[in-house]
């Protein structure tokens, strides 16, 4: 049929054509039959979008899920989390405060735990744990999330006037300018009086997550100002269950770390994956029943001074090397052109930078670890002491029950705790900067007399 000149011709979809030649009523057939597969297509579309709508309810609380035993803490972020939207959005805000302070055992979580919900006063869907600020929160790259955590034994006053006059600043493209500061207490006695100025007085869209072990950590009048959050130290079942199905670890090996790490989740992660740490702690385990005289006890102090240092080093080297290289080549190490010889020469003054900082870490990281290695021994006590008063609950050194049950039956409970007690206190006079290996020797003399 010709066509109006500028006119395209039609085309025709392949099941249309023929209509005319089979007649009106097929047509209406057909006509029919389209119009059905339309709202067919409709339904799909809204069942799908409901499904995505489901999906994202469930996410609502997403980025909480890796918080392990900690359902009520969890729960109580959520609600908070809702508040925080009820303010922005012009509401009260009832439950929603500029300052929290979370508080927990070693290994509860309390830090991953304030950065969920530094994520969820980001996500615009509270928390979906999917979304790009979550992303970026949970990777420690939002800009209105300031991540703070000591690198030495203390954190000074200066640095911390300078993290509140950067916390004073309104959020750039988030919802909160987030402040994250894990040990907070390691400020110093001045820094804590700054710090305490800022969460007195905060900016409107201010929010401070302080994280410390206890609340009596931080001075009163800080911990006065901020809600706390307290975590308690997850039981044995849920990290099995975290180390089976997230590490894809033999569930009776799982549960052997999660015994031996008391509810210290990375501790138990460590156990259970690297075979030179469980090692170590083997090793320390064992010392007691090798406390038969004077040099005994010096030998086994020097060892667990050793083991200490050894799984800090291990722990250090490799992110040390990585960030010497990283620097290295920010500075243009390996490349040719103008300028690059001068800007390698410039380097020196930023890697010595980065070694002094490299050199307060490991300070603080063998700190770790020699209380580790002493909670390793209280630990070991604490089951003597079980066995001795029959107390029916799991023992956290089963690994090591022959040695448990010759120290339990050569001693007396009371004896068992004098032996705490001297473990706890070798802690506080490393803490106080007494040389750690005289430390651990008074301590092994303690242990071995009773």
């Amino acid at each position: 049929m010709p066509t109006a000149a500028g006119v395209p011709r039609l085309r025709r979809p392949d099941r249309f054509r023929g209509l005319l030649a089979a007649g009106m009523s097929s047509a209406r057939s057909i006509l029919w039959a389209g119009r059905a597969e339309l709202r067919i297509g409709r339904a799909e579309r809204a069942i799908q979008r409901q499904r995505g709508a489901d999906v994202d309810e469930r996410r609502e609380a997403g980025v909480f899920d890796d918080l392990v035993g900690q359902d009520a803490v969890a729960e109580r972020l959520r609600a908070a989390t809702r508040a925080a939207a009820d303010l922005l959005a012009g509401g009260p805000g009832e439950g929603m405060t500029h300052a929290w302070l979370f508080t927990g055992p070693p290994g509860s979580g309390r830090a991953e735990a304030a950065r969920a919900f530094a994520a969820a006063l980001q996500c615009p869907r509270g928390g979906c744990g999917s979304c790009e600020p979550c992303h970026q929160v949970l990777a420690g790259t939002h800009a209105d999330v300031l991540y703070v955590r000591p690198s030495g034994l203390s954190f000074g006053v200066d640095k911390t006037r300078e993290l509140v006059l950067q916390s004073a600043s309104r959020p750039t493209q988030g919802r909160f300018r987030v402040v994250l500061f894990e040990d907070a207490d390691r400020a110093t006695e001045a820094a804590s009086n700054a710090l305490l100025k800022a969460v007195e007085e905060p900016s409107p869209r201010t929010v401070w997550l302080l994280c410390t072990p206890t609340a009596e950590d931080m001075l009163v009048t800080i911990r006065s100002r901020c809600r706390q959050v307290s975590l308690v130290a997850p039981p044995t079942r849920a990290v099995v269950d975290l180390l089976v199905s997230r590490e894809g670890i033999d569930p009776a090996q799982a549960e052997e770390a999660a015994r031996a790490a008391g509810g210290h989740v990375a501790r138990a992660r460590q156990l259970a994956t690297d075979p030179e740490a469980r090692k170590r702690r083997s090793e320390v385990l064992g010392m007691p029943a090798r406390l038969d005289g004077t040099g005994a006890c010096v030998d086994a102090a020097a060892r667990l001074y050793e083991l200490a240092e050894a799984e800090a080093k291990a722990t250090t080297a490799e992110l040390d090397e990585r960030e010497r290289a990283d620097l290295k080549a920010a500075f243009g190490e390996g490349s040719t052109g103008k300028g690059v010889a001068k800007a390698v020469r410039g380097a020196s003054g930023a890697l010595k930078d980065l070694e002094e900082q490299q050199k307060r870490r490991a300070t603080r990281i063998k700190r770790d670890t020699y209380d580790l290695a002493l909670m390793d021994l209280v630990a070991f006590y604490r089951d003597v002491l079980t066995l001795q008063l029959g107390a029916r609950v799991e023992l956290s050194a089963s690994s090591h029950e022959g040695d448990l049950n010759r120290v339990a039956r050569a001693s007396t409970p009371e004896a068992s705790l004098r032996r705490i007690d001297a473990i706890m206190l070798c802690r506080e006079r490393i803490a106080a900067n007494v040389h750690p290996q005289i430390a651990m020797e008074a301590m092994t003399a303690a242990l071995y007399q009773g």
